[in-house]
């Protein structure tokens, strides 16, 4: 081309949780069955919907006002709803106003990065979600700032480790964080969050919260909003039906707006995200229909309490199935629905294999995993030896060894069968 047409931040547009489906492929194709632990989709694994939610959807498909544009903010019903919700709650208080939807959160990621001036930049969790790591390289053009989740302390924020770096870096123009988290299924309570509005508040920074698991929570702890502790600090609050519901084929999300109004900066960047919609002309109607009548639904409760119950337990299992592996450390989750396995520093090196009886897919896993990171390397051998897809750390924009497995497989047999099959692996690979 005349011109270098490519985006500065193009090679920063990574998803390792998809992007591993393509070499999933390949071993399937050779004959691997395969098990899919890398995508958090419970409708796939297995979830069935709630036979009242399904009448409600088949309700809002009837009404011909569903099938039209709607306002480009979203629905003005459910945006009263929403406002009201938020309200409910105590802490910051909003207006129909300051709810926007998007096409999903990942459409809410990409704009909110998107419309930061380039030199803004936003520092973010390590393990990071690859949605938001990506989004934030891509949009200024270098690889992410990250902050400290500790491993030996439940993956909680390392807060001294995020206050200098926002001190020494004066491009640092908000903080993200994600609760409860992906992957690491860290819940943070009042304390922490915080802590995190107090730095914020003492940079004149705001704050980014993604809270797509927000009421799915257990091990004792409870929902607890952003909107709830950030005091007097700008926010964008994410939020969505893809999980709690769940229902993520319906890419229906949106954000929450706090405290737009005490920075006129702010205000008008928000005022640049819904003008970027207005391009689109509006989100997707149905399911922004179909938000009040189940979130305002009095089984909607029940229906929280007890999927959260259903991911307790299961939780619970998978630790106690993967206990006592050697150089391993498992943090049992206490919401969403993820587990993730770290290796203590220099358990996992490039020497290490597993035995595979197929010489094709043996040759190929011996392919891939040259000069990739150890914990790459892993998760390519167990594709090969067992058909199981999990998400490697190093894929979440994090230098720790380890991986991702999903808590969502319905089938109890087939559930207990993936971490008996990993905690095997796991022993026979570290034992080389």
């Amino acid at each position: 081309m005349r011109r270098n047409i490519v985006h500065a931040g193009a090679g920063s547009l990574t998803y390792a949780i998809r992007e591993i489906v393509q070499v999933g492929y390949r071993f399937r194709d050779l004959g691997v069955p395969m098990t899919w632990e890398n995508i958090g989709d419970p409708v796939q694994k297995g979830e069935k919907i709630a036979p009242w939610i399904r009448a409600i959807m088949h309700e809002v498909v009837d009404d011909d006002k569903s099938w039209a544009y709607c306002d480009t903010a979203g629905v003005p019903a459910t945006r009263e709803f929403l406002a009201a919700e938020v309200n409910k709650r105590g802490g910051v208080r909003v207006t129909p106003e300051d709810i926007v939807f998007f096409n999903g959160i990942g459409d809410a990621v990409g704009k909110v990065y998107g419309f930061l001036r380039r030199e803004a930049r936003v520092i973010g969790p390590t393990p990071a979600y690859s949605t938001h790591s990506s989004a934030e390289a891509a949009h200024s053009g270098y690889e992410h700032l990250t902050y400290e989740l500790d491993p030996y302390n439940k993956w909680m924020p390392d807060l001294d480790d995020l206050r200098m770096k926002v001190k020494y870096n004066p491009s640092i123009a908000a903080i993200l964080l994600i609760n409860p988290d992906n992957p690491t299924g860290a819940v943070y309570a009042r304390e922490m969050l915080e802590g995190m509005a107090a730095i914020a508040r003492e940079f004149n920074l705001f704050l980014i919260a993604d809270e797509i698991y927000t009421h799915i929570v257990y091990n004792g702890h409870k929902t607890l909003h952003l909107s709830e502790v950030i005091g007097d600090v700008c926010g964008v609050v994410m939020r969505g039906i893809s999980k709690e519901v769940p229902w993520p084929g319906s890419r229906c999300g949106w954000i929450e707006v706090l405290n737009r109004g005490r920075d006129e900066q702010f205000d008008t960047y928000i005022n640049t995200l819904l003008a970027s919609k207005r391009l689109e002309v509006c989100s997707t109607t149905a399911p922004q229909m179909c938000i009040p009548r189940i979130m305002g639904n009095g089984r909607y409760a029940a229906h929280l309490k007890a999927r959260a119950s259903i991911f307790e337990a299961r939780a619970k299992e998978a630790c106690e199935l993967m206990r006592g592996i050697p150089g391993t450390i498992i943090n049992c989750p206490s919401g969403a629905f993820y587990l993730t396995v770290m290796f203590e520093e220099g358990v996992l090196n490039d020497r290490q294999t597993l035995r595979i009886e197929n010489p094709k897919v043996r040759e190929m896993a011996e392919g891939l995993v040259r000069g990739i990171a150890n914990d790459g390397r892993l998760v390519y051998y167990l594709m090969g030896a067992t058909g199981l897809v999990t998400v490697p750390l190093s894929g979440f924009c994090c230098k720790r060894d380890g991986f991702r497995v999903t808590l969502l497989e319905c089938d109890d047999a087939k559930r207990r069968w993936v971490f008996q099959t990993l905690a095997r692996a796991l022993r026979e690979y570290l034992s080389v």
